[in-house]
């Protein structure tokens, strides 16, 4: 399918062959039909992304600071490494759109395949053919709206929200300073709710347009008698002032101040600079608001991914119902979007249609997509063609599923260095991901998931994706004769555990040779390494004491996600391992406690118990609560009158006999030697460098701590051979 995509180093806008995305739960699949330009917010975008990149570095300070901090954890040529990769990515465009349902996910019942809809949100509502869009952020058309006038619905929904923000009552009198876009629509809005409207720009003819779309005065503010005017005008002063500017002066909030009325009101929907002197707001006791987007929803992952709603006794107008809203006043003629519509492109033309914006200085410009050659999705395809035999050859063609930060700054690279390794194919929940990764790193093509599996000359799949999905790729691959990596964790639930272990037992029984291989990367690394050997030849049981300094993420962060697997089955997963393998026993029993502290900090204060078959003790501490000052990770092992000391994997203490060995290098947490001998294993058609009953025993033991926590009570595993009698 075709989609506008823009390059992060130049800036540049041009249309691309992208994947399908994938119908992923709680959404819907929609054939685009129009999409909106916004004039302003899409323009300062791409004005950033044109930018030098020292002029980059200035205008995001933020930024900066975060690749040095990277820099200073994970050395100069690995911050590199992460800022060329971010600047050769593809980025989507668009927030605004309208088409057609072809595809809804199990368990979404508001919407039905034909459904006409409008579409919201960066990253969702892209100038593309198709897209994915979460429940919340799609709304149906009514009857006589076209899908023309119901793309702008997203743009609508913002103006809507900051004249909600205004609190304004029938009669009174709005300034709106900046009329482009999003000043019209609010100008409109304004007008439907029984006020008088003032509009102000710098521009004299927009404000000449702004009168003809119904504002009662226009005012250019590059006159000196705008302040007069307003009052001759109001008597008082307006009520409220809308600024739906977008400029870094702060002329426009001053300008507000001025012809606000005593106790006026200042609404600030545009990016605009807060700064305000005194004076006016002080004497005139004004009230400042800032307008958050679309409405209240917006950056709430539970609301806009998760789809869950905010009660409409308690939150009345949310974005969705802020969409709604506006669609509404287009069907009841109470605001005309015609005139702002009337110049398209089609997709193809789609670098024409910013330049169009950006030289001819028009509100909007729609993109049209009129082919429907595309609308078999991802959803629509069966995945019944049986596997192909694994192929025996010089070269390992790779497929990757999720191109994110971590598969772009260390997977991605390490498969490409690889002698004897094709970056053949990858594929993402959004299409332009996964053109963008193939772009940068090399992949022949990007596909689909669904394809990438299926597809016959993918003997390896790497599965790189949310946690949520991991199970299914892994289960979906090892069906298809894939040889498979996973990204930890294996699973995030005991079903999925368990289909993924009779997927296993199927294809042994079938004569084939299944691999499957999780990225626990920490029992590879270096000084891991030289830890076990100083213990290889104990008599002794051991005890191993793991501490943690994970930090604190807030619950909305996706980690948390009860899909997810959470912290402890997403993370604490890699400290479990290393305890694993470096007594080298089965896990046999797990104790847990947490911390009673779920409304702040989610249960992530873990301490856990592991005893082994051997006798040996770990005790690790998972820990939310610390200062991220301090490493985050350490280990101490003590056995047979000796002691291991390593300290996040950049200093390991060696004491036996009173003599210390110290070894000090930069931190190496084992990725290159695990994707090494994966690799090689892979090629070789020999085993997985971590045995599966291992795999599976280390992920059944991080759920066990879910279970020892919520039940007060230790936790029995069952014996190895009992989870898989072939590999015992």
């Amino acid at each position: 399918m075709r989609a506008l995509v823009e390059s992060t180093r130049s800036g540049q806008v041009a249309p691309s062959e992208v994947p399908v995305p994938e119908l992923r739960p709680g959404g819907i699949l929609v054939r685009t039909v129009f999409s909106a330009i916004s004039a302003g917010t899409e323009r300062a975008m791409l004005e950033q992304a044109e930018k030098s990149l020292v002029s980059k570095a200035i205008a995001r300070p933020e930024v900066v600071r975060q690749v040095l901090d990277f820099a200073r954890n994970e050395g100069l040529r690995a911050a590199y490494q992460k800022v060329q990769s971010r600047l050769d990515s593809l980025s989507p465009l668009g927030y605004s759109c309208a088409g057609i349902v072809i595809g809804v996910s199990p368990g979404v019942h508001e919407f039905r395949p034909g459904d006409c809809v409008a579409c919201g949100g960066a990253g969702y509502a892209n100038h593309s053919e198709i897209n994915f869009i979460p429940r919340n952020l799609a709304v149906h058309v009514p009857e006589g709206v076209g899908l023309d006038a119901a793309s702008l619905a997203t743009i609508g929904s913002v103006a809507l929200q900051g004249l909600r923000q205004a609190q304004v009552n029938f009669g009174e009198t709005v300034a709106v300073i900046g009329v482009g876009l999003l000043g019209i629509l609010t100008t409109q809005l304004a007008k439907a709710a029984g006020c008088r409207v003032i509009a102000i720009d710098l521009s004299a003819d927009r404000v000449v347009s702004a009168k003809h779309m119904g504002a009662d005065l226009g005012l250019c503010s590059t006159e000196s008698d705008v302040p007069l005017s307003v009052r001759e005008f109001t008597r008082y002063g307006v009520d409220a002032a809308i600024i739906t500017a977008g400029t870094p002066s702060t002329a426009p909030i001053e300008l507000a101040a001025e012809i606000c009325r005593d106790r006026g009101r200042i609404v600030i929907v545009g990016d605009v600079g807060l700064g305000v002197s005194r004076k006016n707001v002080f004497r005139k006791e004004l009230s400042i608001t800032l307008s958050r987007s679309y409405g209240p929803g917006r950056y709430d992952p539970q609301y806009e991914e998760d789809g869950i709603d905010y009660p409409v006794g308690y939150v009345r107008w949310t974005e969705k119902r802020n969409m709604e809203a506006f669609l509404q006043a287009i069907a009841s003629g109470s605001i005309n979007v015609a005139p702002l519509i009337e110049r398209r492109y089609p997709v193809e033309q789609g670098e024409k249609a910013y330049a169009d914006v950006r030289t001819a200085g028009r509100y909007t410009v729609l993109i049209e997509y009129r082919s429907a050659a595309t609308e078999e999705s991802a959803a629509s395809r069966q995945a019944s063609t049986p596997g192909t035999p694994r192929r025996i050859c010089d070269q390992l063609n790779v497929g990757c599923i999720g191109a994110g930060d971590f598969a772009k700054n260390t997977i991605f690279p390490a498969l490409r260095n690889t002698k004897g390794v094709v970056l053949h194919s990858v594929a993402a929940a959004s299409g332009i991901a996964a053109q963008s990764a193939a772009k940068s790193f090399g992949f022949s093509k990007a596909q689909t998931s669904a394809d990438l599996l299926q597809d016959p000359h993918a003997d390896a799949v790497f599965v790189l994706s949310r946690h949520d999905s991991h199970a299914q790729y892994v289960i979906a691959a090892l069906r298809n004769r894939k040889l498979v990596f996973v990204e930890k964790p294996l699973a995030t639930t005991e079903e999925q555990l368990d289909e993924i272990r009779c997927t296993v037992q199927a294809e042994l029984q079938k004569g084939n040779a299944p691999f499957v291989m999780v990225g626990f990367n920490r029992r590879f690394a270096p000084m891991t390494v030289r830890l076990s050997e100083f213990f290889a030849k104990r008599q002794e049981p051991m005890m191993v004491h793991v501490r943690v300094n994970a930090g604190y993420l807030s619950s909305d962060h996706w980690t948390q996600k009860k899909l997810d697997g959470g912290r402890i089955v997403g993370e604490l997963c890699h400290f479990v391992d290393w305890a694993r393998s470096v007594v080298g026993s089965p896990i046999q029993l797990i104790s847990a406690t947490a911390l009673a502290d779920g409304s702040r900090y989610n249960r992530d204060n873990v301490a856990v118990n592991l005893s082994f078959r051997d006798g040996s003790v770990a005790n690790l501490l998972y820990l939310a609560n610390g200062d991220k000052s301090v490493p985050k990770e350490y280990f101490e092992v003590f056995c047979e009158g000796s002691v291991a000391i390593l300290n996040d994997f950049c200093a390991l203490d060696l004491t036996r006999n009173g003599k210390t060995t110290t070894s000090k290098a930069r931190r190496d947490k084992g990725h290159a030697r695990e994707l090494q001998l994966t690799l090689d294993a892979m090629q070789k058609s020999a085993p997985s460098p971590i045995a599966f009953n291992e795999l599976v025993e280390v992920t059944e033991a991080c759920m066990g701590v879910h279970r020892a926590i919520a039940s007060g009570q230790p936790i029995r595993l069952p014996l190895a051979k009992d989870l898989f009698p072939e590999d015992a």
